[in-house]
């Protein structure tokens, strides 16, 4: 007997699957718990619209993160930290406080669990950042991390330097 399961049924399949089951446990399991319904004509039509329904949602989410993913990609993040000796960070730069630069810089909301950073930063310079946005998507983004107590000439010298760099390659 062919049914249509309304439910995720262990050992079976999942729900909106179509199999073909023995009459008796259809009959005396699958229906009377309602964990499926017999595959009529009409069900097996509506699970069809429902199939190409989440198919067009999968493929819209995949352009909306390719998307999201060019404009990651452009993206460059300066954080201001106390510097000790040897370029060592008084605390560290963190998957959270990354995802809080993007929110408050570039307006782009980020879970931090799906910024991709090993441990944290605890030194001053440049890093690139992967970020995770779907399978075999993974932009990076460039982190750099400066001495606050460096006076604002300097910094603004080395921006301009990085720039015209980037703008060379």
């Amino acid at each position: 007997m062919k049914v249509i399961l309304l439910q995720d049924v262990e050992g079976l399949g999942k729900a909106g699957d179509l199999k073909d089951v023995a009459n008796g446990y259809a009959r005396n399991y699958l229906l009377p718990r309602q964990l499926a319904a017999g595959a009529t004509p009409s069900l097996v039509a509506n699970r069809k619209q429902r199939i190409a329904t989440e198919q067009r949602k999968l493929e819209k989410q995949s352009e909306q993160n390719r998307q999201r993913a060019e404009r990651l990609g452009q993206i460059s993040l300066t954080f201001k930290a106390r510097v000790g000796r040897e370029g060592r960070l008084y605390g560290s730069i963190t998957s959270q406080d990354i995802a809080a630069g993007l929110r408050d810089a570039e307006g782009i909301v980020i879970d931090r669990r799906m910024i991709d950073l090993a441990e944290p930063i605890r030194t001053v310079g440049t890093f690139t950042v992967p970020v995770k946005l779907g399978q075999k998507l993974a932009p990076k983004i460039t982190v750099k991390v400066v001495d606050e107590s460096a006076t604002t000439s300097e910094a603004e010298s080395a921006t301009a330097s990085e720039a015209e760099n980037a703008a060379v390659e």
